[in-house]
């Protein structure tokens, strides 16, 4: 699964091909979840309140590249890392 962006210890990944609804992986030390894109909601897994603050927060930065990695995952496409939250 290719890593879209790493912060604090927080790694983004996307799998090619993935199932809807738009969503990413998150894996923080044993911490995993799945999040929308559109509302940023867990959709499966769990993350402590700090985790999801940050990743939030990342993703609000970076909806229409999230996007656009999402498109390209779709297609099999080479996807374009995403800037760290700093």
């Amino acid at each position: 699964m290719p890593e879209i962006s790493r912060f604090f210890g927080i790694v983004i990944q996307m799998y090619y091909n993935d199932h809807e609804p738009p969503h990413f992986h998150v894996r923080y030390s044993e911490q995993r979840a799945l999040i929308g894109i559109e509302d940023f909601a867990i959709i499966g897994g769990h993350l402590s309140p700090r985790t999801l603050s940050l990743v939030r927060e990342w993703a609000a930065l970076h909806r229409a590249e999230l996007v656009e990695d999402w498109n390209l995952a779709r297609n099999e496409a080479e996807l374009k890392p995403i800037a760290p939250l700093e």
